[in-house]
């Protein structure tokens, strides 16, 4: 038997709100100590104006953005976990998801887990808390390009307006610095064929851009810890 913050039993015979949307995507709605949360997962390739191909894991940011809105706008939900391994994938779509999650009302954290490689940084950084475990790496690069380009020094521009769109918001959303984001995305000696840094669990805290190092435990515990302060201030 779940009971919501609300105090009323789910009735588990009919599909819930929460269980509605939660069928369009990788998610669940949990609830134990009168603390519902919902856990989105965004794994594998983040999906865009284009579909990944057959043989891709991919998260398609069309059903992110409705579960995104409808945990929002649900007053049984409390809070959002956010559980990434992904290796990046569309920019615009990665920052539309990470760009609704800053700007939540309801309490977020994050958790690394296998990795959150290129546009899955801003996506760790987006919530109010993140962690990784220590095992977990992300890459840090610059914006890439495929296919043919037309009009090279115009889509070179658009490229590093972009690229200073990323840097912007991973400052804005945590501890690390331009300065520092810039230097990791072009240094030319930790990658064997590209530019960028690969860093692990505990560098990403020593730089600044993730919280802490830890677990499920630890980061379900922070967004409860979190749900029981924004309760008590609504009083």
């Amino acid at each position: 038997m779940i009971f919501c913050n609300n105090g009323e039993e789910l009735d588990k015979n009919e599909p819930t709100e929460e269980e509605q949307y939660q069928q369009a995507d990788a998610s669940v709605t949990t609830s134990s100590e009168g603390i519902c949360i919902h856990s989105m997962v965004i794994a594998g390739q983040i999906e865009g104006h284009f579909a990944a191909s057959p043989q891709s894991k991919s998260t398609k940011y069309e059903q992110c953005i409705p579960t995104l809105v409808a945990v929002e706008e649900n007053d049984a939900i409390d809070g959002l976990l956010l559980l990434l391994n992904t290796i990046g994938g569309d920019i615009e779509a990665g920052l539309a998801i990470a760009e609704l999650i800053s700007g939540m009302t309801k309490p977020t954290v994050s958790i690394v887990l296998g990795g959150g490689h290129s546009i899955g940084v801003p996506l760790a950084v987006s919530a109010k808390r993140s962690f990784i475990v220590p095992s977990a790496t992300m890459t840090i690069h610059p914006v890439r390009l495929n296919g043919l380009v037309i009009g090279v020094p115009q889509t070179f521009a658009n490229l590093a307006k972009m690229q200073e769109r990323i840097i912007e918001f991973i400052v804005r959303n945590s501890r690390a610095d331009g300065d520092t984001v810039r230097k990791l995305m072009t240094a030319t000696d930790d990658m064997t064929t590209d530019i960028g840094t690969v860093i692990d669990g505990r560098e990403a805290v020593d730089h600044g851009i993730i919280d802490k190092v830890g677990g499920l435990g630890e980061a379900v515990r922070e967004l409860k810890d979190m749900i029981r302060k924004s309760k008590g201030a609504a009083f």
